[in-house]
């Protein structure tokens, strides 16, 4: 019995020193910053990238709405998992917050998460540059998101593809890269500090705000922070994500007070969700916003402008060159370190507010505003601002410049010269639809997508001596096809593709050789030429549902190549 009263009274003292510990160790409680009205009038504050039951989050769209509510945000844009295949619901208010839905697209080198498009009337997926000029098409607007997640698959890597925006900070990314006890001691502390517990393992992402940056010197991109938001701690992490949440951890609320995108827009929303919601994807598409830590310091206040002459620009726009470049910036924080980036490198720092005058010569200037109580190695930003454009972009990497097709040869001129392969549910025929010209009809087969496929094949030869196939097309619904050259170990053989939109109107389509990319494990990253056997073109469900039906037509199909030119002389591709 005494044993048992001496191992209760140490517990007890354990726990009691564990539970000091805890309290003495608390990330410091977010500082109350005054902010005008004048100030705030035009800026509205929103959390982007969460998700819902609908995918792998906790809550419902009203729940999630009414966390955004009580931590004072003004807009939600949820992105649940998919393939836009379901129709996105229309931008509504609940609980007076402005709600967009959204979808968080998985492709095959990382997830781009998209809001606004009109329905595609397929599943979108497959290469990231198809998804982002699918997104592009339909009117969207699209973040490479958890661009450098320690998560390998993760990770977008396509950066070559015109993507609108990138997620410079998210949430998700941050905790992979936190040790296991550091990730307990903050599980402790958010039973006394919810938001601030939530940034208190964040670091400044390195990896990502430099990737921002290299690629801010070539376009335009604008950075966004997301939260990544799922309020659940214990699930399956594999899609499709079925798992039940063992705890609703951290919370919507919590992480719509851990940090906010903030939004300048060009006119106050009016209560109306379809006009509010244009006006936001405007302001956001222009790079109008900063992110801001409210775990930290809040609310915030932040104003960032350059001026050159008689030519002014605030962040997210382009600043005509009429003289020496004037930038100020400021905070409503008098001890905060405001950094002025350029090109990547920090150029001037000042405390509270910041006046610098620069050369006048193209430059991407950009703000972030740090606190001395911020945590991590290095600290998080409080703001970071998106960036001023200086005298335009000029991309540094030479052009690619395409030489005219100017000589040709009909890959064939028999629909007889067409064969089909499928695998065994799938179900289709040939037919001739004109001179030169062969239609596929077929139809995927039901249940579940795994690898179902029709296509139709033309033994070629002679590839290496050509640098393009040309050819004309359409569909009976819009939809992609991949055009694929397979090397002789068919059917299982290297193939590399790259897939083309499609819809009832007839479009001229030309693929060039070197921009095919490996499917799967390829022996290498662009195939020889001269070994390919086959060509094809494959419906499959990586951009079609199992059981759709439907027609494809080919017509003129012929390899090609600039006259009097070598097989390479149309250069290396720079992605369009």
């Amino acid at each position: 019995m005494r044993l048992l009263k001496v191992a209760a009274l140490s517990t007890a003292a354990l726990c009691a020193a564990v539970f000091l510990f805890v309290l003495a160790t608390l990330p410091p409680k977010a500082r109350a910053l005054d902010v005008s009205p004048a100030a705030a009038r035009q800026v509205v504050a929103g959390a982007y990238h969460v998700h819902t039951r609908r995918s792998d989050g906790t809550g419902t769209a009203d729940e999630v709405a009414a966390a955004a509510a009580r931590a004072g945000l003004d807009f939600v844009i949820v992105t649940d998992h998919g393939d836009a295949s379901r129709p996105l619901d229309p931008p509504t208010y609940r609980s007076g917050v402005l709600c967009l839905e959204g979808v968080e697209v998985s492709t095959w080198q990382g997830h781009y998460a998209v809001f606004g498009i009109r329905p595609p009337g397929y599943p979108l997926g497959g290469e990231p540059r198809d998804v982002v000029e699918d997104v592009a098409r339909l009117g969207g607007f699209g973040v490479a998101a958890h661009p450098e997640s320690p998560k390998p698959a993760l990770q977008w890597k396509e950066w070559d593809a015109p993507v609108d925006a990138l997620e410079w900070l998210n949430a998700d990314s941050e905790w992979r890269g936190t040790s296991r006890l550091r990730l307990g001691h903050t599980l402790f502390a958010y039973l006394f500090r919810a938001p601030e517990s939530v940034v208190s393992a964040f670091n400044r992402p390195e990896a990502s705000l430099a990737r921002w940056d290299e690629v801010t010197r070539r376009r335009r991109v604008v950075g966004i922070a997301g939260l990544d938001a799922h309020a659940r701690i214990g699930v399956s992490t594999a899609e499709p994500y079925t798992g039940e949440a063992a705890f609703k951890v951290p919370s919507y609320e919590a992480m719509f007070r851990a940090f906010a995108t903030r939004v300048q827009l060009d006119r106050p929303f009016t209560g109306r969700a379809g006009i509010d919601a244009m006006t936001l994807r405007s302001a956001l598409a222009d790079g109008h916003l900063y992110t801001a830590i409210d775990a930290l310091a809040g609310p915030p206040s932040f104003d960032f402008s350059a001026r050159s002459g008689l030519f002014s620009a605030r962040q997210g726009d382009d600043l005509t060159l009429g003289g020496p470049i004037e930038i100020e910036a400021h905070a409503n924080a008098p001890d905060a370190t405001v950094v002025l980036f350029a090109n990547g490198r920090v150029v001037a720092e000042s405390r509270g507010r910041l006046q610098h005058r620069a050369e006048p010569v193209a430059a991407v200037f950009r703000v972030e505003v740090r606190l001395p109580s911020a945590p991590g190695e290095p600290p998080i930003p409080w703001i970071v601002s998106n960036p001023v454009y200086a005298g335009g972009i000029v991309d540094p990497r030479p052009p690619v410049v395409r030489a005219e097709a100017g000589e040709s040869a009909p890959v064939t001129s028999q629909p007889g010269d067409w064969s089909m392969e499928r695998e065994p549910r799938s179900q289709g025929h040939i037919t001739s639809s004109g001179p030169g010209a062969v239609t596929l009809d077929y139809t995927l087969g039901n249940g579940p997508a795994s690898g179902q496929y029709i296509a139709i094949a033309h033994r070629a030869s002679g590839v290496g001596t050509w640098d393009r196939l040309q050819l004309r097309a359409r569909a009976a619904h819009p939809m992609r096809v991949s055009v694929q050259l397979r090397t002789p170990a068919a059917p299982d053989g290297a193939r590399w593709q790259r897939s083309v939109y499609l819809d009832e109107a007839p479009r001229d389509i030309t693929v060039f050789l070197d921009d095919v990319r490996p499917i799967g494990p390829a022996p290498t990253a662009r195939p020889d030429l001269a070994g390919i056997d086959t060509l094809l073109f494959v419906v499959d469900t990586t951009n079609a549902h199992p059981g759709t039906s439907g027609w494809v037509e080919f017509s003129e199909v012929r390899w090609s190549r600039p006259a009097t030119s070598s097989p390479s002389a149309g250069g290396t591709p720079r992605p369009r």
